[in-house]
């Protein structure tokens, strides 16, 4: 026979008595080997072979069941033939084995090859019918599968592996395969997929990559679906900590809240790597103050912490314990050891390898040099927590300790890997700095707001002009407090100007440079400077501030140190608001009715700019009218723009309301977004007007002889009033303001007598000199007049005005009577 011959046979059978003498030989047989059956019948099947048998091959081989194995047979050539020996016992009618039919199958032929081949492959092969029932399995698979070739052939996949319950397990839902088996099989498509699934009598769920492909038949029919996997446990789970750290980049520190941060981080490790997530920091903290040291511990001392997060996966987040709850630590537990030591402690509630040895799952990292040392420590009291395992982790930064961390798994059965615990620490590093961030933001935050709030009118002054109502609200806490302020200053002549403003920036100095204005518009307003004049000045002090707070070797806009300012005064006798805007909104006015008073002015620019002029405007109003002045972190946000916040506030602004306090809560309430980035100043007053039976003036002549008639004048008006008491000084106040206005002044001249909460008097003349005290010598026959005024009165003051000036001053009444 030729090497062709032989070469092109595959298979060969052959018949063996019990007593293993070949009893029955084919053309095959010499096809592959050259004997022929002369040569083989009668002869032992051992002669065949071209090494020492099994022993008891082939007649007891294996108790008589089926047999294959690689045995060496003898070629008539003299050569060997590789081949798979196959034995299969053959019985008789009463089951009386009556010798075996042996098969041989050339080893170097690529169906037997193929076969032990894909039989021994590590990966998981299998094939599927279109219905998808098993028609093939290698051992890899039915390991995975924990079932045998035998077992699963002819059923379908689901009949085998019913689905996970994936409300418990939602991470290990394996439904995703069968559907893409079914997709294949439907469309001839093929497909690769990643799975994650909990394989059968297995304590992890392993992540799987999948190839699924078409098998068809000669005529292109798909016959049936094969697929391939391999375990990729070890890179999936290294990706998902990568994409744990990289959502606690994201997730971590999104606001500069204490509190709110450490919710963050045990919101962001449940549930893709833990199942509950404790967050116990010092009360410290929590106030923005500096944590305790750790060598302030004294030895078995408890340690009292504040809850400051839990997150679980199965429980409710309404059920999670207060940020007030405090939680001890006692002397020798876990957390208060990684406190004082500073390294982090694994739990595992037992050891779940066999003969002492750790079993991390399939593809992770199983050499125990991999962690610290004391980790992983065996401590069976946390399974009475329903726990099987936790990693505490000191929560420090910058060198300071803020509590402590406490991963826990209750669902997972997997033990923790030292990857794991170093994905704890990352994200606690994360967490960590991010909330002394947060403390210390607190901290200066809570130093701004009360140098603020101290810097703001702790109460509004007593005034008879406007009944006014005022709130203030600063930014959220994850921003910084700004330079919001509005003040109420009494004015001579029983006006009284109603001032809101505010600053560029936030934090201390903006807080710092609102204190300025406001004492500088306080200063200014004392001088009694028209609203557009008053703007001028404080233009002015701003730009010196910016000049003061630029650093020398580096230049700093001035817009930095800007502010916007909106200045009104009014006047109750006259019922007249004059206001001007230095880039600030214009108040929304409101009159009795219910309408909405235009307000025909041009805001002039922000204070800091310089060289540009402010402009005032002047409007009369009805008694009763409702004004609003207010700041732009009241109508702008990131959900509305500046106009319609404008007309949301005035549908807020009920006219008919009884009480200014009462609406001020309301309009904040409605206006306000609950996590607002820019404080917030609402300033409300409703307008008086002055009973005209309360104001007398009377024109003077400019001749010395007119002081007693203006005397007279003066003591017949408060006898009117019912003031006698107040006579003596009154008479002696007019008498030496109206002299001195005759003497220094230019005419008209003129004296006004205001009753209010004090009885205030006016003297008018077209000169614009200014008088001023002075102490006189003992022979000096003038210049104790304005002493005495100042001496005998509550106040005194000049105002100046278009057509001139006013010296007024005022006295108050022990009983006033209301209007």
């Amino acid at each position: 026979m030729d090497m062709a011959d032989k070469q092109d046979v595959r298979t060969a059978a052959l018949v063996v008595g019990p007593d293993g003498v070949v009893s029955g030989w084919s053309e095959s047989g010499r096809l592959l080997l050259g004997w022929t059956a002369e040569a083989t019948v009668g002869r032992p099947l051992a002669d065949l072979l071209a090494a020492p048998p099994p022993p008891g091959f082939p007649e007891n081989h294996d108790g008589g069941a089926d047999h294959a194995g690689l045995m060496p047979l003898r070629h008539r050539d003299g050569s060997t033939v590789d081949a798979l020996v196959s034995t299969h016992p053959l019985l008789g009618p009463d089951g009386r084995a009556l010798g075996h039919v042996v098969t041989v199958q050339r080893w170097e032929r690529r169906p037997v090859i193929a076969d032990l081949a894909f039989e021994q492959c590590p990966f998981a092969l299998g094939v599927y019918d279109p219905e998808l029932r098993f028609l093939w399995i290698n051992a890899s698979s039915g390991r995975v599968i924990a079932h045998s070739e035998e077992q699963v052939l002819g059923k379908k996949y689901r009949e085998v592996l019913p689905e996970f319950d994936r409300s418990l397990f939602p991470e290990r839902d394996d439904k995703p395969y069968t559907d893409q088996l079914a997709e294949v099989a439907r469309t001839g498509r093929a497909a690769r997929l990643i799975t994650v699934f909990q394989p059968r009598g297995s304590d992890y769920a392993n992540a799987w990559a999948t190839s699924i492909w078409p098998v068809r038949d000669a005529e292109g029919r798909v016959r049936a679906v094969a697929n391939w996997g391999f375990d990729m446990s070890a890179e999936y789970w290294a990706r998902q900590r990568l994409l744990i750290l990289n959502e606690a980049s994201a997730g971590i520190g999104r606001t500069l809240d204490v509190i709110g941060t450490a919710r963050e981080l045990a919101t962001t490790s449940v549930p893709s790597f833990i199942d509950v997530v404790t967050v116990d920091l010092f009360d410290e903290v929590l106030r923005g103050e500096e944590p305790p040291s750790v060598s302030e511990f004294t030895p078995g001392e408890t340690i009292v912490l504040t809850r400051a997060a839990r997150h679980s996966a199965k429980e409710d987040a309404d059920r999670a314990p207060r940020p007030t709850t405090p939680v001890s630590h006692t002397p020798g537990s876990v957390a208060a050891r990684c406190m004082t030591t500073g390294r982090s402690t694994v739990q595992l509630a037992a050891e779940p390898g066999e003969g002492g040895e750790w079993a991390f799952g399939p593809g992770l990292a199983s050499d125990p040099a991999h962690w610290p040392p004391g980790n992983p420590l065996v401590d069976a009291s946390i399974a009475a927590d329903g726990l099987t395992g936790r990693i505490t982790v000191p929560l420090r930064a910058r060198g300071a300790l803020l509590g402590v961390v406490a991963f826990s798994r209750s669902e997972r059965p997997e033990a923790f890997t030292a990857d794991d615990l170093i994905l704890a620490e990352e994200l606690t590093a994360k967490a960590a700095v991010a909330i002394d961030n947060a403390r210390r933001y607190s901290r200066e935050r809570t130093t701004a707001l009360t140098l603020q709030r101290s810097l703001l009118p702790q109460g509004l002054p007593s005034q008879e002009a406007a009944e006014v109502a005022s709130r203030y609200r600063p930014a959220g806490t994850d921003a910084e407090v700004g330079g919001d302020w509005f003040d109420v200053i009494p004015l001579s002549g029983a006006r009284v100007a109603l001032v809101v403003g505010d600053v560029v920036g936030h934090g201390l100095h903006a807080a710092a440079s609102m204190g300025r204005l406001r004492t500088a518009v306080r200063t200014l307003a004392d001088v009694d400077l028209p609203p557009d004049e008053l703007l001028t000045h404080l233009d002015d002090l701003v730009i010196h501030l910016a000049s003061d707070l630029r650093p020398a070797d580096h230049f700093q806009p001035t817009g930095e140190f800007g502010a916007t300012c909106l200045y009104t005064v009014y006047d109750p006798v006259s019922r007249r608001l004059t206001l001007a805007s230095a880039g600030h909104p214009l108040p929304l006015i409101i009159s009795p009715d219910g309408t909405t008073t235009p307000v025909d002015a041009q805001p002039g620019p922000p204070l800091g700019i310089g060289g540009l002029p402010f402009e005032a405007t002047e409007l009369e109003l009805p008694e009763g009218s409702l004004l609003a002045l207010y700041t732009d972190g009241l109508v702008e946000s990131r959900e509305r723009d500046v106009d319609q916040g404008i007309a949301d506030l005035l549908r807020l602004l009920n006219h008919a309301a009884t009480s200014l306090e009462s609406l001020c809560d309301t309009v904040m309430d409605a206006m306000l977004p609950e996590h607002r980035t820019d404080d917030a100043a609402l300033l409300l007053a409703r307008t008086h007007a002055l009973d005209p039976q309360h104001v007398a003036d009377w024109d003077i002549e400019p001749d010395p002889a007119q002081v007693p008639r203006a005397r007279k004048f003066t003591l017949d008006q408060l006898e009117a009033w019912g003031l006698e008491e107040a006579s003596f000084v009154t008479e002696l106040v007019v008498s030496e303001l109206v002299t001195n206005a005759i003497r220094y002044g230019e005419p008209p001249i003129r004296l006004r007598l205001i009753r209010d909460t004090s009885l205030i008097c006016e003297v008018s003349d077209a000169s614009n000199t200014a008088p001023h005290l002075r102490r006189a010598r003992a022979f000096d026959e003038g210049g104790r007049g304005l002493l005495l005024v100042a001496q005998l009165t509550q106040g005194w003051g000049t105002r100046h005005t278009t057509d001139g000036k006013t010296i007024w001053c005022a006295q108050t009444l022990t009983e006033p009577e209301p209007r």
